[in-house]
């Protein structure tokens, strides 16, 4: 799990999801000791629409993480897109 990840977390990875969350990581929280296979997730719970709503800190069993997006490896920028010419001049033939 790396930074920009979309995980999917229910009652497995924690009792307190009783109802599932989908929850942006910014880090693995790797600084504070847990017991084997606990990690503490620090990030962003979401809506239905993506969107960040609350930062959480989360203690849960990682082998019932779900990971369901990872960011894409480019500099996150969209995609450059060319404008088509708007010269009224005709252009020439072959």
């Amino acid at each position: 799990m790396k930074a920009g990840d979309v995980l999917h977390l229910t009652r497995a990875a924690s009792p307190q999801f009783v109802r599932p969350i989908f929850f942006r990581l910014i880090k693995v929280r790797t600084e504070l000791h847990t017991y084997a296979g606990w990690i503490w997730l620090d990030g962003y719970q979401l809506n239905e629409r993506g969107e960040a709503v609350a930062r959480r800190e989360l203690y849960v069993l990682e082998a019932a993480v779900r990971l369901l997006r990872t960011p894409r490896s480019n500099s996150g920028h969209g995609t450059r897109r060319t404008q088509k010419s708007t010269s009224s001049e005709p252009q020439s033939r072959r």
